[in-house]
């Protein structure tokens, strides 16, 4: 729940960005689309930040820590008077708001084997995918209905919510936390100031914390091929992502004349195909993984994560084609919605694939290697809305569309046959990857 209302928060107001620039007197196309988007480059900065934080000071606090900030900030948004104040708050709701995705491959590896990660994956990657989708239906509403400034305020209760529940439900996962907590009850129990746990003296600065965020997954995109390439793709795919949802909005009121709150439903078709690509992974990624694994006479290879990365390389680039091409030609509703949820399972299957795969190569440092990839991707979805204005004025949907699904094409295709022929030479030219 708290992967889920995070980027949910995030994306509620995607429907009210013209309302909020006609408030706010945003005249710049740019500037516009940043009110939504910097939330996104919020999250790139926080991944780096609350993945070591949370290996210092444990899973449970830092998230409690952060879902509290998050409300704050949320409220912050929505008493903003102007643009400037409206998108520092938005950034730094980001920046708290990204520590659920940033914690939560942590605790997944905390509590799965290699062989039951793919179904586990499948629900944490559809999470936050799911909550981009359907924030901005109720967003739509709540901003045709009362005003844009109450997206917020909802969110805000939300959180406050989802606060309680993690208050009563979530427990610490993280192994060397709970070693150090019986560390210190076997001391006050004992008396023997010895007793202590791996690491529990190792220093605890800010300072330290955060170099060592931001050095190691800098380390390893400079110095992994297997990183480099997955981050790249990962990332153009999830800018794909974040541009259409910065975009729909607009095909459905100025194309198809619709209300915020009736544009605001077409989300859902992107919902759907999250949901379809998470239940085409959980068929087929845990089954192909255990397969592959019989075959290799039982012995287990990062790669069998990466038959099901080919199929999706063809999802998105045809549901681009097929949102792009219908939505220019005015076709009845439903088509532009089918062509959006073909590439949202897309854009999910892809997600997952890639995430696993990071985590079996880089078991010793898989959420070093996840925040690598995240961040790239974070900061594609940052970027990459504040140019589809432009494309979309200069060539429409259809050519628009066409042309980014070309690039798709082009990106999705060799990364998977590239790591499927060449990824167990290059980790073993590693001395970071995991080797058989």
């Amino acid at each position: 729940m708290c992967s889920f209302i995070s980027p949910a928060t995030s994306s509620i107001v995607a429907p009210s960005l013209s309302t909020i620039a006609r408030d706010l007197h945003i005249t710049n196309n740019v500037e516009q689309q940043m009110v939504l988007s910097i939330a996104y480059l919020g999250y790139a900065v926080g991944l780096l930040l609350f993945g070591q934080l949370s290996e210092v000071f444990g899973r449970l606090y830092v998230m409690h820590a952060a879902n509290i900030l998050r409300l704050i900030f949320n409220v912050a948004c929505g008493v903003s008077g102007n643009a400037a104040s409206l998108i520092t708050c938005r950034f730094c709701a980001g920046v708290v708001g990204c520590a659920p995705l940033a914690i939560s491959g942590g605790v997944l590896s905390d509590i799965w084997r290699a062989e039951e990660r793919g179904a586990a994956f499948s629900m944490y990657a559809l999470v936050p995918l799911l909550g981009s989708a359907l924030g901005p239906v109720a967003g739509g509403f709540i901003t045709e209905r009362t005003s844009w400034r109450w997206s917020f305020y909802a969110a805000a209760m939300m959180d406050g919510a989802i606060q309680l529940l993690s208050i009563a439900c979530l427990r610490e996962t993280y192994a060397p936390t709970l070693l150090q907590k019986q560390a210190r009850q076997a001391r006050k129990a004992t008396g023997n100031e010895d007793l202590r746990a791996e690491g529990e003296d190792l220093p605890t600065s800010i300072a330290e914390i955060m170099r060592k965020g931001f050095v190691r997954p800098c380390m390893l995109l400079a110095t992994q091929p297997i990183v480099q390439v997955l981050a790249i793709y990962m990332a153009y795919v999830y800018g794909l992502a974040i541009l259409v949802l910065s975009s729909f909005t607009s095909l459905w009121t100025a194309t198809y004349h619709e209300s915020i709150g009736t544009a605001g439903l077409n989300y859902i078709a992107l919902g759907m195909g999250y949901i379809a690509g998470t239940q085409i992974c959980a068929l087929f990624n845990d089954r192909a993984y255990r397969a592959l694994k019989a075959r290799a006479g039982g012995i287990g290879r990062p790669e069998f994560r990466i038959p099901l990365m080919l199929p999706s390389s063809i999802m998105v680039p045809a549901g681009l084609l097929l949102y792009g091409w219908a939505g220019q030609a005015h076709i009845h509703w439903a088509v532009p919605d089918l062509g959006a949820a073909i590439f949202a399972a897309g854009v999910e299957v892809l997600t997952q694939c890639v995430q696993t795969y990071l985590v079996d190569a880089y078991s010793q440092c898989a959420a070093s290697a996840l925040s690598a990839a995240s961040t790239l991707r974070y900061l594609a979805g940052f970027t990459f809305p504040m140019f589809a204005p432009n494309v979309y004025r200069t060539l429409d949907y259809g050519w628009g569309n066409s042309l980014l699904a070309l690039l798709a094409l082009g990106l999705g295709l060799p990364a998977p046959l590239l790591l499927w022929f060449k990824g167990q030479a290059l980790r073993e030219r590693s001395s970071i990857a995991a080797n058989e």
